[in-house]
């Protein structure tokens, strides 16, 4: 997985700065044990003081990685690549200043460990594929520079060091990346939720309150206040359903659909869930809160100005079931298709073709003076068709 990011960690910190610093502290070692390298070989090489000088280059080029590493300005996809590319030139160059001899019987100049390096590095910044990828191009560069590679791993480790070097250290710095990422989006969330509940109650000790009492007043009054009570009624439910919304969504995009109903709650309305959790999927439960909606959309608007709707929210394990009740004027024999027929597509679309679209179903009872009935019903592995 390739993470192309200058880690600044003064405003982003980088999850796998850990892993940066361990990095260094083996770029250390690797340092000294090629300056000790050095020393016990620079005789036999066929050009000791060029040597000298590319050793210089080394050492330059390493303390400058670790600056820019540890400070993180370094820790970009363009400076690992610069790194590789400096690596395979040094290991190349062992050919300048050494005889074919003593090629075949040695490792290059600056040392495979040293070399490491550039593997470490990309594993970091760019994961375990391309850190592998590197390596193999480390172990390449030596088997060119020799002429052949030794397919006996067994006297020529280096492959399989590269390889495992390069796996173990992305899949570390892509888990500490992505544990990082779950952390920063838990917090977020809690964070979200702390401001969610404190502004709901304030929410619930003003303004819904104030809504409820004018509705209510409203409707004792009668006559042409009885509009004004319902359209307060109506901003207390949305109300209530905005400040209760994204509470309750669980990991893998969960819903409790009986709390999410227990938010359409109010003077008219009476809501009763089981005391477990009902959870469906987040989008079958909006598609089935919204059919719900509907149902007493329609309740307010034609079951008369004292009806009263009842909504009972009943988990049978395969299915979820929410029945909603009223004990309104009911609906005259043939007013639906009439609707139909005038255009008024919301009960066929809204909330048949709704229950019909997630696998469920939607079945009304009704007769005029006997209130309506309907009852929803939705499969536990429904999908919603959005």
């Amino acid at each position: 997985m390739a993470v192309d990011q200058a880690a600044e960690p003064d405003s982003a910190p980088d999850p796998a700065a850990p892993l940066w610093r361990a990095a260094q502290g083996f770029r250390l070692l690797s340092c000294l044990y090629a300056l000790g390298f050095q020393l016990a070989v620079n005789d036999d090489l066929r050009h000791p003081g060029v040597t000298w000088v590319l050793f210089g280059v080394l050492m330059a080029w390493s303390l400058a990685c670790a600056v820019a590493y540890l400070r993180g300005f370094g820790r970009r996809k363009s400076w690992v690549l610069a790194e590789v590319l400096v690596v395979v030139l040094l290991v190349l160059s062992t050919e300048l200043v050494a005889s074919p001899a003593w090629i075949a019987g040695n490792q290059s100049w600056p040392t495979t460990l040293w070399a490491t390096n550039a593997t470490l590095s990309a594993a970091i910044q760019l994961g375990p594929v391309a850190g592998m990828g590197v390596g193999l191009l480390v172990t390449a560069a030596g088997a060119v520079l020799k002429g052949y590679f030794d397919p006996n791993l067994g006297r020529q480790a280096t492959l399989v060091i590269e390889l495992a070097a390069g796996l173990a250290v992305g899949m570390a710095a892509q888990t500490a990346r992505r544990a990082h990422a779950e952390l920063q989006r838990a917090i977020r969330l809690a964070a979200a939720t702390a401001e969610r509940e404190r502004l709901s109650r304030q929410v619930h000790d003003g303004a819904i309150q104030v809504l409820a009492l004018v509705a209510r007043k409203g409707r004792e009054i009668g006559g042409e206040t009885t509009e004004l009570a319902q359209l307060a009624g109506e901003q207390e439910r949305a109300l209530r359903r905005l400040v209760s919304s994204g509470l309750d969504e669980t990991t893998g995009g969960l819903v409790d659909v009986g709390e999410m109903l227990r938010a359409r709650a109010g003077d008219r309305v009476a809501v009763s869930v089981p005391p477990d959790p009902v959870l469906l999927d987040a989008a079958v439960a909006g598609e089935l809160d919204a059919a719900v909606a509907n149902v007493l959309g329609n309740t307010a608007a034609h079951a008369g100005p004292e009806a009263r709707a009842f909504v009972l929210v009943e988990d049978l394990g395969e299915q979820v079931v929410v029945s909603i009740r009223d004990d309104g004027v009911g609906i005259a024999d043939g007013r639906l298709a009439q609707a139909a027929a005038e255009g008024h597509m919301g009960v066929t679309k809204s909330i048949v073709g709704r229950m019909e679209s997630l696998g469920g179903g939607a079945e009304l009872t009704t007769s005029p003076g006997a209130g309506t009935e309907w009852e929803l019903t939705v499969p536990r592995t429904a999908a919603a068709d959005v």
